[in-house]
């Protein structure tokens, strides 16, 4: 040893040099934390493509199921900017004054609402005529039509036409000079049309000015407390299933994954960079899945004007999702992948020579499954009978709070499944040879099993109890209307210039094709004279009919005869004052008041008596009674000429047939379909939302499935090869197939129906409404459940038939 050198000794008796540095630990990185996570991130990224076959495999179906799931809440997140749009073409073109006079001039126009409907489609119209040269133009048009011309929607011109047209276009005969353009249209489906009249067109029915079209939109206030309920437990239940799928996509092959990191073991990596590593590449299949959902959302985009559900229609161009809520599925679908990830692999034991996942694993525990709906239940307990106190919504700490105690059910429902399942699988045994193999792959590996149908779990769990709020909003908002449909099927009404229309009516409705039976009279209101008024002016109502439409409408005891007279009891609920003898002024100014110059009528001394009956629409009628001998009609001052008609059922476009009468006699005359119950517009609404979210939901879940089975069916492939080899017959495997499948699904479903009538039970109580259960729904909804699991079995036969084939065999 040199003067230059010095040396000390270990206990070991090895001399090392002291300016020598000792080598860093196995498994040490010098490197800061933030380069660590960088570096083993993308470590994962590149195992994630460069892997071989294997990789691509895995990577693709992770993927295709989070671009499943995130082309949906792509398309969620642009609902509300649908809405919008929407709402905001609607003010634009709104054609209503609310009621304001408007002075005719030259920059205003004379209107007259001519909505119709053609085969259950409603038709919006409007009549235009133009009071100078600059009146206003609706958004779509360039100029208004003229007398004999129309400008229509696109998709009303296609349906003119078409073949099925033809009796439309007999009511619309106008000339097409024109098509609204999309800035005047709610949605391509949109059926609308402008029609120029004349002063003829408005001789009869309801006519007002407008100076300019729209208004300003202001916001709804909030709805009922049972609807507000309908809304977020719809979106809850819509958008829970698609995260939980997107949980469960990036597990696919997580088997072989798993093998790959315990040789990164060996190479030295340790347990928290294999971790990485392993997030690393959920990330890279989570961030192609965003551009594969971008990719479906534009297909969905490019194609959605095609589309039309429950009569709704959306623009292209208002399918876009909002920036804010675009943002946040960017940054939460990744992050969401590597979370998921981390939790997966702490139940694992990742070490050089194997993973312990191969091994039988442990016992699924019960307790903290309970936690979650537990603590659900705890948040909406408190709120049982006393949601309404305050009023519907009375703070936002209320709705966050039925947002996450329902959240919390629901995932509580999910995390039930696996340990549901588990147990049950473990106390099968015997059976057939498919039951036999079906019961050993799930007591394996039932988790996978489990975690392929939580999301029809929670989507029925969520559905039975959207049902029961669904059949308790329905039960609130449907109001018996009371109309008789064994006495007449329409009515229709117009506003006269002249009484002598009502014969006109009569006459023609009994010739139109379809027409059985007409009721038809006319009614005005009159008022005592002015020289009798006292305090403030009475009135009561005259109807003019025949004597058998008046037996239609009151109860007439004895004879009736042309020239006869009858009144209701006087002081009655209807405030009636007049009896025989009373004298009328049949006319009145514009306010309603009586006139300086009145025309006098005196009911007769010799009017009889006449009883109230039910009409046809459910009403009771009181008033004067006459006869056409009795009061000329034409005296009346602008009666509202009505009748109601008798359908034949064999005759299936008989109401088509009605509405063109109408159109020829009155085109400003209202057209009504007598219906025995009737639903508000925002119930109708909310339960149009509610199919399309569930049908888009339901797609969703059959193609998650279908991409899950496959990739339980690709990690079983040589399995399956070498059952075949050995002489099992396909059959056997199908079936095995099958069973594998249907078992977690029925227990599934039975979990769902326990947890969706508890929890719909709970938001009923929540609103004071009485729990009712409807069994036939709920046996529908897990039958449309079980059917989606067949359907899905079947498509992934043929799969299944090219796997077993014996070049499953090779291995490398």
């Amino acid at each position: 040893m040199t003067s230059t050198e010095t040396s000390t000794e270990t206990g070991t008796g090895i001399r090392a040099k002291p300016d020598t540095a000792a080598p860093p630990p196995p498994g040490t990185d010098s490197r800061s934390a933030p380069a660590r996570w960088a570096a083993d991130l993308l470590m994962g990224v590149r195992f994630a493509f460069t892997g071989g076959r294997e990789g691509w495999i895995r990577a693709v179906l992770t993927a295709v199921g989070v671009g499943l799931g995130a082309a949906l809440l792509l398309a969620a997140a642009s609902v509300p900017e649908i809405m919008s749009s929407r709402d905001a073409r609607g003010a634009e073109r709104s054609a209503s004054n609310f009621g304001e006079e408007v002075t005719p001039g030259p920059g205003t126009i004379e209107v007259g609402q001519a909505n119709t409907e053609y085969r259950g489609e409603g038709i919006n119209g409007l009549l235009v005529r133009a009071d100078g040269d600059e009146p206003p133009v609706p958004p779509g048009l360039s100029e208004l039509p003229g007398p004999g011309e129309m400008a229509v929607s696109p998709a009303l011109r296609k349906l003119l036409d078409s073949p099925d047209g033809e009796l439309l276009r007999e009511r619309l005969d106008h000339r097409i000079t024109a098509t609204v353009g999309r800035e005047g249209l709610l949605g391509p489906s949109d059926l609308i049309y402008y029609a120029g009249a004349t002063e003829e067109d408005f001789a009869t029915g309801h006519t007002y000015r407008l100076d300019s079209f729209g208004y300003e939109a202001e916001s709804e206030p909030l709805p009922a407390e049972l609807l507000l309920l309908l809304v977020i437990i719809i979106c809850v239940v819509l958008l829970l299933p698609v995260m939980t799928f997107i949980g469960t996509a990036v597990r696919f092959g997580g088997e072989r994954r798993d093998r790959r990191l315990a040789a990164l073991r060996l190479v030295g990596a340790d347990g928290r960079m294999v971790r990485r590593i392993a997030a690393g590449e959920a990330m890279a299949g989570a961030l192609l899945g965003l551009a594969v959902g971008a990719v479906l959302f534009l297909l969905v985009r490019t194609s959605i004007e095609s589309v039309v559900l429950f009569d709704v229609s959306t623009f292209a161009s208002d399918l876009r999702p909002s920036p804010l809520l675009a943002a946040l599925i960017v940054l939460a679908v990744p992050a969401s992948a590597v979370v998921v990830t981390l939790l997966v692999l702490r139940g694992v034991v990742i070490e050089p020579l194997g993973v312990v996942r191969s091994a039988v694993p442990r016992r699924r525990r019960l307790w903290w499954r309970l936690l979650l709906p537990g603590l659900g239940l705890a948040l909406l307990l408190p709120m049982v009978g006393g949601w309404t106190e305050d009023g519907p919504g009375s703070g936002d700490w209320e709705t966050y709070q039925v947002a996450a105690g329902t959240v919390l059910v629901l995932t509580g429902v999910a995390g039930l499944l696996p340990w549901l399942v588990e147990s049950v699988v473990h106390r099968m045994s015997g059976g057939p040879v498919p039951w036999q193999l079906a019961v050993r792959r799930l007591q394996l590996s039932s988790g996978t099993a489990a975690r392929a149908v939580s999301g029809i779990t929670v989507a029925v769990a969520g559905a039975i109890a959207i049902q029961m709020l669904f059949a308790s909003a329905e039960a609130q908002n449907t109001k018996e209307t009371g109309h008789d449909l064994s006495r007449a099927q329409m009515r229709v009404s117009v506003s006269a210039g002249e009484g002598g229309l009502t014969r006109e009516l009569t006459e023609r409705f009994r010739a139109t094709e379809g027409v059985t039976g007409v009721i038809s009279y006319s009614q005005s209101h009159v008022t005592e004279p002015k020289a009798e008024v006292r305090e403030s002016p009475r009135y009561t109502q005259i109807t003019v009919a025949d004597c058998a439409t008046l037996r239609e409408l009151v109860a007439i005891d004895g004879r009736c005869e042309d020239g006869d007279t009858f009144v209701t009891p006087t002081g009655d609920e209807f405030e009636q004052f007049a009896r025989p003898g009373t004298t009328l002024d049949l006319r009145t100014d514009e306010n309603g008041e009586p006139t300086d110059d009145p025309l006098l009528w005196t009911v007769p001394e010799t009017a009889g008596k006449a009883g109230y009956r039910v009409d046809p629409l459910g009403g009771r009628q009181s008033g004067v009674f006459a006869t056409p001998s009795a009061l000329d009609v034409n005296k009346l001052q602008e009666p509202l000429v009505m009748a109601d008609l008798r359908l034949d059922p064999r005759v299936p476009d008989a109401a088509e047939h009605v509405r063109n009468t109408m159109v020829e006699v009155a085109p400003l005359g209202e057209v009504y379909t007598l219906r025995s119950t009737v639903q508000g517009e925002r119930f109708t609404a909310i339960s149009r939302a509610l199919f399309i979210g569930a049908t888009a939901t339901l797609l969703l879940i059959g193609a998650s499935m279908i991409v899950s089975t496959l990739e339980q069916l690709r990690e079983r492939r040589r399995l399956l090869s070498v059952l075949v080899a050995f002489g099992t017959r396909r059959r056997t495997l199908a079936w095995s197939v099958l069973w594998q499948t249907a078992v977690p699904v029925a227990l599934g479903l039975a979990l769902a129906a326990v947890g969706g009538v508890g929890l719909g039970a709970v938001l009923l109580k929540m609103v004071n409404t009485p729990v009712s259960v409807d069994w036939a729904s709920l046996g529908l909804m897990t039958g449309v459940g079980a059917g989606l699991v067949l359907l899905v079995t079947l498509l992934s036969l043929p799969p299944l038939w090219r796997m077993m084939r014996p070049d499953g065999l090779r291995t490398e």
